[in-house]
């Protein structure tokens, strides 16, 4: 290369950095002020650095061989900036490229007001709506990603407010700990902003969001209106309670009207969102988000089966252990897991296959599964052994595959990678439920095996952020609708 290549590359570059480094103020106050979630193919861009940025702009490259112009996505980001929008998710990067390719003629703001007409009335009609309360019941891993996640919404355009978090009280220094927890985590990294603790009134403030720690050994013990908080949604992740009966017991806390269990449930609807998202009606006060893992296979299951159709299938999940194992060998009541975590790799169950048809009900009775336990901390992978009623192979799988990651209504759960190197350190932080691997995959006549990773608590997390929008009412659309 010569020196003038180097100068050319490197201006441009610059160029692009600086674009990057434009947005992000554009799109943090659409953001704050009135709750526009800004993604390029379904990755946000919210707290997005310029590299980051960037990346993402690149990261199309893989699917269409072209990348992404920031030019044309900074064009389309001023003129919605100009929009009178309210709480919505818009994919820049889609309008980009349907801008490029189907506008005939019209400008920029004609094509997105036609593009995003019906979408943009809906906004107006729901952004006047009024914020929602959110308590948190439990505060181990999910519990302190949802803080994390709903701390990261804080703004004037945010319809859901932390306001409480329930715990037994174990130690006089509970509190400290409490927010050290929530200050550093030894997975998802340091939490991005200020946490100051108040002793004298129990209460947690975290970039601004006054969050209070009540401490009670069950629901019944707790009046939340005594602290300002109305109609809550409870978010139960402790695991406990299972059943409507045992969930219900939330409505005995004076403030509370809904309940939403982070585990699978009995008795009660298990929801993966991008899946059965309807079936969630506005008189369901108790709902089940389902587990991690069936958050990640059910989606591709879901397009194979619609694609494909589905004979069988067995499900084996390479799970990283949780806090339910032994650290090191001892007593433990299930069958194991009494096995020192961190040496071994921990053969088990998994209700996940099964689980699939209370989202999924025509897979009903046709997959299997087991689980391997394995000394990691984060991030697993579910693979999926399916026979098929149609005939296929790995570049026509993944070809489909690939527009499911892309176009399809459900761009917001499946992702897809045609890297050669990723491992699962690398999908720390995913928001999406599952990336598949489309260098592993395996497809030759009626059968196939897919390789799904997943962050098992990050992306699950999103998810269940997900089903509590639509819970509140606060579903607000992604566009363009159609691509």
């Amino acid at each position: 290369m010569s020196v003038e290549q180097h100068d050319k590359y490197l201006a441009e570059w610059e160029n692009r950095q600086e674009i990057a480094e434009a947005m992000i103020p554009i799109i943090g106050k659409m953001y704050r002020s009135s709750g526009v979630v800004l993604k390029i193919y379904g990755r946000t861009l919210i707290n997005a650095s310029p590299v980051t940025i960037l990346k993402l702009h690149r990261y199309v490259r893989q699917f269409e061989k072209k990348e992404l112009s920031i030019h044309d996505s900074f064009k389309v980001l001023i003129a919605l900036q100009k929009m009178k929008l309210g709480p919505v998710r818009i994919d820049l990067g889609i309008l980009a490229v349907q801008f490029n390719t189907d506008a005939s003629g019209l400008a920029l703001e004609d094509f997105l007001a036609q593009k995003l007409g019906d979408g943009i009335r809906q906004i107006q009609e729901q952004s006047s709506s009024e914020p929602r309360d959110v308590v948190l019941y439990g505060f181990g891993r999910i519990g302190r990603l949802l803080a994390r996640l709903l701390i990261e919404r804080t703004g004037s355009g945010n319809k859901m407010r932390l306001r409480a978090i329930v715990v037994r009280k174990g130690s006089d220094d509970d509190l400290q700990k409490r927010a050290s927890l929530l200050r550093r985590d030894s997975v998802h990294g340091s939490f991005k902003g200020t946490i100051k603790v108040n002793e004298k009134d129990n209460t947690i403030m975290a970039n601004g969001n006054l969050i209070q720690v009540i401490y009670a050994n069950h629901p019944k013990e707790i009046d939340y209106t005594q602290y300002g908080i109305q109609d809550a949604l409870v978010v139960d992740n402790t695991g406990i309670r299972r059943d409507e009966a045992a969930l219900s017991e939330h409505f005995l806390a004076k403030g509370a009207v809904k309940a939403l269990l982070t585990a699978p449930g009995k008795d009660v609807k298990n929801i993966v969102f991008g899946v059965n998202t309807d079936d969630i009606k506005p008189e369901d006060n108790v709902i089940s988000a389902a587990s991690c893992t069936t958050n990640a296979i059910t989606p591709t299951l879901k397009a194979i089966n619609d694609k494909y159709g589905i004979i069988k299938g067995h499900v084996e999940t390479v799970h990283s252990y949780t806090n339910d194992q032994n650290l090191i060998d001892n007593f433990h009541k299930g069958e194991r897991r009494g096995r020192a975590a961190a040496l071994n790799m921990v053969l088990t169950e998994t209700g996940a296959a099964k689980a699939v048809s209370k989202a999924l009900p025509e897979l009903e009775g046709k997959l299997t599964g087991n689980a391997i336990r394995v000394p990691t901390p984060n991030v697993s992978m579910a693979i999926l052994n399916l026979n098929l009623k149609k005939d296929t192979d790995k570049r026509s799988l993944n070809s489909f595959l690939r527009d499911m990651a892309l176009h399809s209504p459900m761009r917001e759960q499946i992702d897809y990678t045609t890297s050669t190197e990723i491992v699962s350190t690398d999908l720390v932080g995913a928001r999406k439920t599952a990336t598949i691997d489309s260098k592993a995959t395996i497809a030759t006549g009626d059968s196939c095996i897919l390789y799904l990773w997943y962050d098992n608590e990050f992306g699950y997390s999103c998810q269940v952020i997900r089903v509590m929008q639509k819970m509140m009412g606060l579903d607000f659309p992604s566009l363009p609708t159609k691509d």
